[in-house]
């Protein structure tokens, strides 16, 4: 989807533009884009990845494929010198769209990093509960967003955690049970691999302009993985919101302050 700024505010710029490379689905994001193009006078797109909101499936899903993804969605689109926003599993997909060495240098401006590092390590247990979660909402073949959340509470007590977990969960146009847009079982096989990264320090570096965002209440930025950060982006800035993981539903206000 792409979001512009009212001509009445600013001119919109040919180049520069706002990718969000995103976590869930690009519907989740449309409120904050278009408030990045009111505010920053640029245009927005926002992106799902594979696997991810109205995105083709595919059984491939690691991070340098989906980095290829918005390259090519990129080029498709003649963009240059862009800022590329990308949260949680979005997050290490930019970051790696930043290090791949086949990157055009006039291709990138900003890189900001919502609540994950590039660290390599095992995948939060959360995650795989949300995935178990899915697989009994797909099983007991629920006709209403109500039912599901009622499964869903059981496996996570956050009311806004589930409504942002459940917008993925739509009704088929032919009727019937409602069903998750992604593809459950196939995420479910790759998310071994999510806790991976395919670059070390010692290969890749990206000394562009670098903002990572924390949400103060979650583990996945740390002072563990602060160094690995460095490493990579030494031209990178930290800034901390009162939020858990997931920043842009809990404090829209405080992520779009931080975009410049």
């Amino acid at each position: 989807e792409l979001s512009t700024p009212s001509e009445s505010i600013l001119r919109i710029s040919p180049h520069d533009d706002v990718i969000l490379g995103t976590s869930g689905s690009k519907q989740n994001w449309r409120s904050l884009s278009k408030a990045f193009a009111r505010k920053l006078g640029r245009p927005v797109y926002t992106v799902d990845l594979r696997n991810h909101g109205d995105s083709p499936h595919s059984s491939v899903m690691d991070y340098s494929a989906m980095a290829s993804d918005i390259l090519q969605f990129c080029q498709s689109k003649s963009l240059s010198d862009i800022s590329l926003v990308g949260h949680s599993l979005g997050g290490k997909v930019v970051m790696a769209f930043a290090l791949n060495p086949s990157l055009p240098k006039d291709m990138l401006s900003r890189l900001v990093v919502v609540d994950i590092s590039p660290a390599v390590g095992p995948i939060s247990p959360e995650f795989r509960r949300y995935i178990d979660a899915m697989k009994e909402i797909d099983d007991a073949k629920v006709m209403t967003k109500k039912e599901g959340e009622e499964i869903l509470k059981k496996y996570e007590s956050d009311a806004s955690t589930r409504a942002f977990l459940l917008h993925n969960l739509v009704a088929p146009a032919k009727g019937g049970p409602l069903k998750f847009r992604i593809p459950v079982s196939a995420i479910a096989d790759a998310i071994d691999g999510i806790g991976e990264f395919p670059y070390t320090p010692e290969e890749a570096s990206w000394n562009g302009a670098t903002l990572f965002v924390k949400g103060a209440k979650s583990k996945y930025i740390n002072r563990r993985n602060m160094g690995v950060m460095e490493q990579f982006f030494p031209n990178m800035k930290l800034e901390t919101l009162d939020t858990g993981h997931w920043v842009h539903a809990e404090n829209p206000r405080g992520k779009a302050a931080r975009v410049r």
